[in-house]
């Protein structure tokens, strides 16, 4: 059966799609150009057309995963709700037990921006775009009374370090931790950063 003939940005999609599922199976350093060619039945020379290097693709795939998560973050905290509320729900989903998704393609992506600079700012302007969206919403939660925080800024850095080191754990140690517990230690990490009781661990929000 023929090809459907895409447009430029609907070929870019497709190809930054395949390249997050090779990267997520084989890893950053095993993934070659022709990994994602063969997984579309395209040629090489189309990859290369559209991503003049594997780091330029490998970047691309990065960021279009990333900011697929980020939007669902920017919706998820942009609710009308109280603020507190809106923290509990992004951090449940962004918790290793949650449905963000691409763990394991951003713990590639940390270790490979090690080498690759151009990944490393990818890397870097995503994860503060992330801080960001927490600061701004703990600070409106403590200009609202809701709770008391003294630096927004810092408990959002203090907050995705915890989840993001319990990510690595569990991403590289499946089953060392149960579900009930990484739910309960994410709730209390978020409770600790806005000084409010802990409390048992919930169903997490849809």
């Amino acid at each position: 059966m023929a090809r459907v003939r895409l447009n430029v940005a609907e070929r870019r999609d497709e190809l930054l799609r395949a390249a997050v599922e090779q990267i997520e199976a084989r890893g950053v350093a095993a993934v070659r150009i022709s990994d994602v060619a063969t997984a579309l039945g395209v040629s090489n020379a189309l990859v290369l057309y559209h991503f003049s290097t594997k780091e330029k693709l490998v970047a691309a795939a990065f960021a279009h995963a990333a900011e697929a998560d980020l939007a669902h973050l920017r919706r998820l905290l942009g609710r009308r709700a109280p603020a507190v509320r809106r923290l509990r729900a992004a951090v449940r989903w962004y918790a290793p037990t949650g449905q963000a998704k691409g763990w394991r393609l951003w713990i590639e992506g940390w270790a490979a921006s090690l080498r690759d600079p151009g990944l490393r700012r990818v890397a870097t302007s995503l994860d503060q775009e992330w801080k960001a969206a927490l600061t701004r919403v703990i600070a409106e939660g403590t200009a609202a009374g809701e709770f008391d925080c003294p630096d927004p800024a810092a408990a959002a850095w203090r907050l995705t370090a915890f989840l993001d080191g319990l990510a690595v754990q569990t991403t590289a140690y499946a089953g060392s931790l149960s579900r009930t517990a990484m739910l309960r230690w994410a709730d209390a990490a978020l409770a600790r950063e806005l000084g409010l009781p802990d409390e048992p661990a919930a169903p997490a929000p849809r």
